[in-house]
This record gives C-alpha cells, sequence and structure tokens, in this order.
C-alpha cells in the first residue's frame, strides 16, 4: 500500500509518528502549539519533506516566516525545499509598492477577509495534499475578537475538508493563556514545551493532548532538535515488550560470590548494588559483564560518574581489559552527561543496545547520576521501574549501583529503589585488628534462597576476592564489630 493509499499521513519522525499511532489522519486539520523555540517549524518541514518524498503536493503557507528565513532554517538541517510549494501572504515586492503600503505593509495590516481569500487562492493554485498554515496568531490578531476568531478557524476546517487536505496548524501562544478556540475545531492537538532547568541543556517534552477516534500515546514524550531534524523520543512502557527466553542461572567467576547468591542470578532479573563511595559497586558489576562476554554475550555499559578513559584504565588494573570488549563488538560502553541527557533519549539509548545490540548484560552505573536526569524522585522511580520491566521482560541482567551518603555506620540513600530490585547487593566498611576493611552480603533475592551471611572481600590486581563468612563477628554492617570467637576469620590484606 502506497503511503498516498493509506489512511495516515506519516509526519516522517519515528518516534512522533509512534506517539501518534500512525501519523496524522488524512483529511483532518491538526493544531501544534508551543511557545516560540520548541519546534513547530522544524517539525511541520519535516510533514511536508515526507509528503513530497512519497510524491504528494505539498504547501506551506507562511504569514510570518519569510521564504528566505524558511530555507535558511532548512539548510541548517541539510535539506532542500525544492519539493515544496512555500506562500508568502505577504510578498517581499508588496513593501516597495507605495500603492499598496496602506493595506498590505504587514500581515497584521490586511483585512481578514482578504487574508482568508489569499489562503484559498494558494491552495487552489497548488491543490496540495498535505497543508501547513504558519501561524494562527496572526489570523487571531485579524480577528480582535474570540468569537470572530473561532468563526474563521472553522471556515478554514471545512474549505481544507472539503479539499480532502490534511492540515497541520501552527501556534505560538502568544494569545491569552487559555485561550482554547482552536482545540474544539481540530481533529487533534499536540502541545509543545521547552524547559530550563537550573542547570545543563533546555529540554523538550510533547504532549498530545487530543487526537479524536484514536488511541495514542497519552503522557509527555521527551524530544530534541539536532542537525537533521526533530528526535522523539516516545515514553517507555515495559507492557509493550516481551520476548520469550529462558530463565537460567547465571553465575559469576567467584565461587563464594556465587554461595552468597544462592548459585548467582538469574536472567531476566536485577540487582541493585548498595554502599558508600570506594567499596568496589562499579567492579562487582565489571565481573558479572567480564563473565556474560566471556560467555561469548554482549553487554552494555552506561556510565554517568566517571570519564571512560580513567574507567578502561582502572579496570585494566584489576584485570578487565574494556577496551579489547568494546573493540570486540561485545560490550557497549557509553559516556553519559546526565545535564545534556533527557531520562526518554536515555530510555531510548538502552533500547537501542538491547534491541539492536543484543545486549543481555547492562550496567547503569550509577543510579545516583540517572537521578541527576530526572525532574524529581518520584518521576525517577516511575522511569526506573519502566526500564527495569522493559529490560527483564526482554530477558537481560540489569546491575545498578547506587552510592550511600557517608562511610561507615549509619547510611542513607538518595533515593529509595530497593523494592524495585529483584536482587539488592550490600557493600559496607568496617574496622578491626586497626584496618579499614570491606564486607559483603545479600539482604534480599526474589527468585530464590541466598546466603544471610556477611562476607569480607578484597580488591586485588586479580579482581574481586571473598573470604568465609564472618562468623566470630557481630556489628559488622555498623562499621565497628565486635568479635565474638577466637578466630577472627579475616582475608589478609596483604595477599
Amino acid at each position: 500500500m502506497s503511503e498516498a493509499e493509506r489512511d495516515e499521513a506519516a509526519i516522517g519522525i519515528a518516534g512522533l509518528d509512534d506517539v501518534l499511532a500512525g501519523g496524522l489522519a488524512r483529511s483532518r486539520v491538526f493544531l501544534f502549539e508551543g511557545s516560540p523555540g520548541t519546534g513547530k517549524t522544524t517539525i511541520s518541514l519535516q510533514f511536508l519533506l515526507e509528503g513530497a518524498k512519497v510524491g504528494e503536493r505539498v504547501l506551506y503557507i507562511t504569514l510570518s516566516e519569510t521564504e528566505d528565513e524558511l530555507k535558511a532554517s532548512a539548510a541548517s538541517h541539510g535539506w532542500s525545499l525544492d519539493g515544496i510549494d512555500i506562500y508568502e501572504l505577504v510578498p517581499p515586492e508588496s513593501l516597495l509598492d507605495e500603492e499598496q503600503q496602506q493595506s498590505l505593509l504587514y500581515s497584521s495590516d490586511l483585512e481578514l477577509g482578504e487574508t482568508t481569500r489569499r489562503i484559498f487562492e494558494a491552495f487552489q493554485r497548488v491543490k496540495p495534499s498535505r497543508v501547513v498554515l504558519d501561524s494562527l496568531s496572526e489570523i487571531r490578531l485579524l480577528a480582535q475578537s474570540s468569537l470572530r476568531y473561532r468563526r474563521q478557524v472553522l471556515a478554514l476546517k471545512h474549505f481544507f475538508a472539503r479539499q480532502e487536505a490534511t492540515v497541520l496548524m501552527l501556534d505560538d501562544l502568544t494569545a491569552e493563556q487559555h485561550d482554547k478556540t482552536v482545540h474544539s475545531v481540530a481533529h487533534g492537538v499536540v502541545r509543545l514545551e521547552e524547559l530550563a532547568p537550573d542547570y545543563g541543556a533546555e529540554r523538550r517534552r510533547l504532549r498530545v493532548i487530543k487526537y479524536r477516534g484514536r488511541r495514542f500515546r497519552g503522557g509527555y514524550h521527551d524530544f530534541e532538535i539536532q542537525t537533521g531534524g526533530v528526535r522523539v523520543f516516545p515514553r517507555l512502557v515495559s507492557a509493550e515488550h516481551h520476548r520469550s527466553f529462558e530463565r537460567e542461572v547465571l553465575q559469576s567467576p567467584i565461587a563464594e560470590l556465587n554461595a552468597l547468591l544462592g548459585g548467582g542470578v538469574e536472567r531476566g532479573s536485577s540487582v541493585l548494588v548498595l554502599g558508600p563511595a570506594g567499596t568496589g559497586k562499579s567492579l562487582l558489576s565489571l565481573t558479572f559483564v567480564a563473565n556474560a562476554v566471556g560467555r561469548g554475550e554482549r553487554a552494555a555499559m552506561f556510565v554517568f560518574d566517571e570519564e571512560l578513559g580513567l574507567l578502561i584504565e582502572r579496570a585494566k588494573g584489576l584485570g578487565f581489559d574494556l577496551q579489547a570488549m568494546v573493540d570486540q563488538d561485545l560490550l557497549v560502553l557509553e559516556q553519559v552527561d546526565a545535564a545534556e541527557l533527557t531520562p526518554g533519549e536515555f530510555s531510548e539509548r538502552v533500547r537501542h543496545c538491547v534491541e539492536f545490540h543484543g545486549a543481555r548484560t547492562v550496567v547503569v552505573d550509577s543510579l545516583n547520576g540517572y537521578q541527576a536526569a530526572m525532574p524529581g524522585e518520584n518521576a525517577l522511580i516511575l522511569h526506573m521501574h519502566e526500564l527495569l520491566q522493559y529490560l527483564n521482560r526482554q530477558g537481560a541482567t540489569t546491575f545498578l549501583t547506587v552510592a550511600q551518603h557517608g562511610l561507615v555506620g549509619d547510611m542513607r540513600s538518595p533515593v529509595d529503589v530497593t523494592y524495585l530490585a529483584d536482587t539488592v547487593i550490600l557493600l559496607r566498611y568496617f574496622e578491626a585488628l586497626g584496618r579499614v576493611r570491606r564486607a559483603i552480603s545479600v539482604v534480599k533475592k526474589r527468585t530464590g534462597a541466598h546466603e544471610n551471611t556477611i562476607r569480607e572481600y578484597r580488591i586485588g590486581s586479580n579482581g574481586v576476592t571473598l573470604g568465609a563468612p564472618l562468623t566470630n563477628f557481630q556489628g559488622v554492617l555498623r562499621g565497628v564489630p565486635t568479635m565474638v570467637g577466637d578466630e577472627p576469620g579475616l582475608l589478609d590484606i596483604e595477599g
């Protein structure tokens, strides 16, 4: 079936078409509204370029920008507007025509009826299948009253409907904030927003306010404007993604760690690694990454808190050659800048690694950095819930690290996500015999039994080494334990 024969006119932005359940219903009028700079013109140009690509006649009617400005904007994205008919409501040459200066100096000086007549004439001349009207703000100014404005928009809607054209009307929201005149007239309404965080780049999101007769993807969806056009990242809904896989138990190369975990970690589950800074959370996750790569599986690691070069060098000193794994195309190692990345784009990156690269082990290091990309804690938990559910249903084993505040004694986490994870590994510092040591324990495992002991572990040139359960100590998790037996049973620190 050709594009022209479909019930939807695809916009040409994959994520936005997904949000709109295929695109815009043909022969209907849609409203895209948003403050200046939110991307309305870019999206509308992509909508027309998509139509021109499949052989449709398309028309851009501009009441605000000139043709040269539109072409310059398109050129910044590497586009040519050769296949698009552009009609300026006020041709530039009229500015120099003394006979027309009284009535045709600017679009706001045109009579409303004259404006509408020129729009109809431009349409009849081109007879397009797709039309963009930019923008309704000029028509609203000419109408001067809400009633007259509504009648004018209705007249435009009925005219375009008779011509079987799919129309995109743009509104820059420069009028009254609560003016919903066009909302009831349009077949669908999409709101574009730009947010300015206290630090970092601006962030954009969109929401479909209405779409008659269509089950669209609700809620807010992050998007960005980059060279080449707009990219939309649909909100991740884990229930839409299922894959059959074998729930096998994945073991680490460390026998004592496997014993602590009750045999290992189940495929398609999530593991939360909690502990203060420097306890080896990243290293513990790398142990499972290296083991997955050793099985010939692909893995992905998203690093928020550490520069990749330093991580690669540090891991190499502990026996993990991350660069070799990357070179063999078995590991996707990505640096994530929380100040520049939206949560939606991060979810999209994770999905890409799982669905296109085939990653079966995913590490997010750390959740503290991921939290910085969130507007608030509640949003963080909801995003993480959907992401973990998605990864679990794809058969990917996920490792999350969280750096807790403090070093010994009472620990505080920036956000509590322990209830989301299937397994929780707790790392701690403790003092014994005049040395600062490290302890590891498993405090939760949904998928089976686990060892309820506390073991000491050491980080050395061969990675992580675990000792026997610390049965002769109590109070290890408080940081200053007391010995209740004759033998301490501690690891040799110098070993």
